[in-house]
């Protein structure tokens, strides 16, 4: 027997807030600007849905750490302009999460502060207030299960009880590997086959997240 869901797990970057895009622009722009050129599929495949400390060992390996340091303090400058400049919510989220009844809560690879400022900036951050998690928490950032399953332990909540909802390859495998259900939300910057797999449901407008949802229900 399928457990009912009992805890809707959000990702933050491209499921909650649209700064997906902002940060694979701001990757190439810096890419560019310090000698490792990037296209978007590549920044896409390499950063998106990591960890700020991956993403900031994947540069020091390539670049050296003391280019890498630069590179992060840079990478948030340019990324907090852009967030003040005009983020918003993902397209269709506030009607989404107008009609979900179930507990919910925050688990992203950013930081506590980042979360602070892009859910902030967009009137959701009192909503799930105290339901936040960040990769910082854990050992092991996504694709690794831990930050996921730290989330549903803090909630109360077993881990087959939960689904996540996610836009990233490493988000959707990170799911699967805490025995989570998954929903992979491929209306943003990744492509939908690199979300498909097991115990995972592909869909492409955040407006069908109750729904979906609800199936799981029965």
């Amino acid at each position: 027997m399928i457990d009912p869901i009992e805890l809707v797990i959000f990702d933050c970057d491209g499921v909650l807030v649209d700064s997906e895009i902002i940060a694979v622009r701001v990757l190439v722009q810096l890419g560019d600007e310090y000698g490792w050129p990037l296209s978007e599929a590549e920044v896409i495949e390499r950063f998106v849905g990591r960890s700020e400390a991956a993403n900031h060992a994947m540069v020091a390996e390539r670049l050296g750490e003391e280019t890498a340091t630069l590179f992060d303090k840079r990478f948030r400058e340019l990324h907090a302009e852009a967030v003040d400049a005009g983020l918003t919510p993902v397209d269709g989220l506030p009607e989404a999460l107008a009609t979900i009844t179930l507990p919910t809560c925050v688990a992203s690879s950013g930081t506590h502060e980042k979360m602070r400022h892009t859910l902030g900036r967009t009137g959701l951050y009192e909503r799930f207030a105290g339901r936040i998690f960040s990769a910082t928490e854990v050992e092991r950032g996504k694709p690794a299960p831990d930050l996921f399953l730290h989330a549903a332990r803090s909630m109360g909540v077993d881990p087959a009880a939960c689904v996540v909802v996610e836009d990233s390859g490493p988000g959707v495998t990170a799911a699967r590997a805490a025995g989570m259900r998954a929903l992979g939300y491929a209306g943003g910057v990744t492509a939908a086959e690199r979300l498909a797999g097991p115990g995972t449901v592909v869909f492409h407008d955040m407006r069908e997240l109750p729904g979906l949802i609800a199936a799981y229900q029965g």
